[in-house]
């Protein structure tokens, strides 16, 4: 299955990922869906209280 998204490598705390991951199972969510979800909401929170954050094709990771 091709994808356009980066992968990354991610350290929790055991408790935190313990609770990210019910939240996801909660939610009928996989793990990795469930962190793209909180990441879009706190970017989401952080334009509406600073502004939109700029992106370009050089500000990109590829």
């Amino acid at each position: 299955m091709a994808t356009n998204k980066i992968q990354t490598g991610i350290r929790f705390d055991p408790e935190l990922l313990y609770k990210i991951s019910f939240a996801a199972k909660q939610n009928m969510r996989s793990l990795n869906a469930q962190l793209e979800f909180l990441a879009q909401h706190c970017v989401k929170e952080y334009e509406t209280e600073n502004g939109i954050i700029p992106v370009d094709d050089h500000t990109i990771c590829k």
